[in-house]
């Protein structure tokens, strides 16, 4: 059976501040053009499993980090910046929080749920819906470590792998950033039996060893 798996984004659950954040609550208040482009992947997606009963299953990313990963994303911008002894920039005080979660973990939830195609929810109610599912072929899953980390945590965990320190500056918070972001994944482990385990200790450390060797010093 053909089954589409793709990848949307933490971000959609926006202005929301009911945590963890389950795939089974509303997400109509995106802060950013991105989390709004996500959130119409997904509807898009419904729409496809409704009128042709393609089976699809979006799944909402936390904060995907490890070695290969996006230069502009903070881990990546901060190992650059602390090694070549400049500043690295933290948005408001440091506090917002993020599910940081490993990319091999990204990985094994892929692997797993692109072997269990979306099927309808039988109980799926029209007079009170569920995001998650649908009468149609689709489903949503968040994958996410479970835990919910400073952005100062974090820093003192690269600090610590680098045996170096930062030089910190503090700039004015970003609109289009939340508070905090935590994952629900009962929905991941129930049907794959998986929920990603990696610390961030250890995530981070196999980063900046990926790191190190990548772009010699």
């Amino acid at each position: 059976m053909k089954h589409l798996l793709y990848a949307s984004s933490s971000s959609v659950y926006g202005l929301d501040s009911a945590l963890p954040f389950s795939a089974h609550q509303a997400t109509d208040h995106p802060v950013s053009f991105y989390a709004a482009t996500k959130k119409a992947g997904e509807l898009m997606a419904h729409s496809y499993s409704h009128l042709f009963r393609i089976p699809t299953t979006g799944l909402r990313l936390f904060t995907v980090y490890g070695p290969w990963g996006r230069p502009d994303m903070a881990l990546f911008s901060f190992t650059r910046a602390i090694l070549k002894g400049q500043p690295i920039e933290i948005f408001g005080d440091g506090r917002m929080r993020r599910d940081y979660t490993y990319v091999d973990d990204v990985v094994e939830g892929m692997v797993r749920l692109s072997q269990k195609p979306a099927a309808p929810n039988p109980e799926w109610n029209g007079a009170k819906p569920d995001p998650a599912t649908s009468s149609a072929p689709y489903r949503l899953y968040n994958i996410g470590n479970r835990s919910t980390v400073e952005v100062l945590r974090l820093i003192d965990v690269l600090e610590a792998c680098l045996a170096r320190k930062a030089v910190r500056k503090f700039v004015v918070a970003q609109a289009c950033e939340v508070p905090a972001a935590i994952a629900d994944t009962s929905d991941l482990e129930r049907d794959t039996g998986f929920v990603p385990h990696t610390t961030l200790e250890a995530g981070v450390r196999r980063f900046v060893e990926w790191f190190r060797e990548f772009y010699p010093q």
